[in-house]
């Protein structure tokens, strides 16, 4: 018991020692370090993939040497390695802070690449299962500041060696976004909500008119009006739909349109 009693003792001894500050820290491996050395080590740690501790040194050289191109290079940095942590909200915060500070860089046409993938990646999975889940009440907004971020580097850095990437991954984005439209659309109509239906096929052909969803809307929008009874309309639309695809994979064999079964492709 006495035992006892002495290592408890000696524990808060110990602890206390230690909130008031007499035992010594840690010592700090990177003291004195100079900024060339701190970002080569950081730089070497990002490359092999050692994201935390690439981040722990980069913050260090921005805080020890808060001017110049270090300082700057370091937040590109930290930004690219939450990126590949998979970390939206800080890598988002670091892109946006080193934009509102330095929005004339010369590499701010990269931060903005950066942040189109940033957002790329980590929600516009919810694209990719369609088939398999029910996303109707998902927002696809990531998808859409994807998107904006790339246009702006287009609009502003047009002859950014990104440029063609971001204008590639655009088109995807577009083709991404009427799709879901597309998918909701198809949802209210095997539900029995033909003006919804309608409306939001209408939208995918407003919106993105030059999407290859345009096709499917338009049947979407045909049955619906079908179904509501609205003949004219329905037969404005089909022959719009004669019009522009004639060889539909949406129409049956004998050149009618087919009154069901699209949402069946899914």
């Amino acid at each position: 018991m006495q035992k006892i009693l002495l290592k408890l003792v000696a524990a808060v001894f110990v602890v206390s020692l230690s909130a008031c500050g007499l035992l010594p820290e840690a010592r700090d491996e990177t003291a004195g370090w100079t900024a060339p050395k701190l970002y080569a080590e950081a730089k070497e740690e990002l490359d092999s993939g050692g994201y935390d501790r690439a981040i722990q040194l980069l913050e260090k050289l921005e805080s020890r040497y808060p001017f110049g191109t270090y300082a700057q290079q370091a937040q590109m940095d930290i930004a690219y390695a939450y990126y590949r942590q998979a970390d939206t909200a800080q890598a988002l915060a670091t892109v946006d802070r080193f934009i509102k500070l330095y929005p004339n860089h010369k590499h701010a046409d990269y931060m903005y690449y950066l942040r189109g993938l940033i957002n790329f990646g980590s929600r516009t999975s919810i694209f990719y299962n369609l088939l398999s889940q029910d996303n109707t009440e998902r927002d696809p907004q990531a998808v859409r500041d994807s998107f904006d971020s790339f246009k702006l580097l287009v609009d502003r850095f047009p002859n950014s060696s990104y440029t063609p990437d971001a204008i590639l991954r655009m088109k995807y984005l577009v083709n991404a976004m009427s799709q879901y439209e597309v998918h909701v659309a198809n949802y209210y109509l095997r539900r029995g909500a033909y003006v919804s239906a309608a409306n939001r096929a209408q939208s995918v052909i407003k919106d993105y008119p030059d999407s290859p969803s345009t096709e499917e809307a338009l049947f979407i929008i045909r049955n619906a009006y079908n179904a509501l009874g609205q003949t004219q309309l329905r037969d404005d639309t089909q022959r719009i739909i004669d019009a522009n695809y004639p060889n539909s994979k949406f129409v049956s064999g004998t050149g009618k349109a087919k009154e069901t079964s699209w949402w069946q492709l899914w």
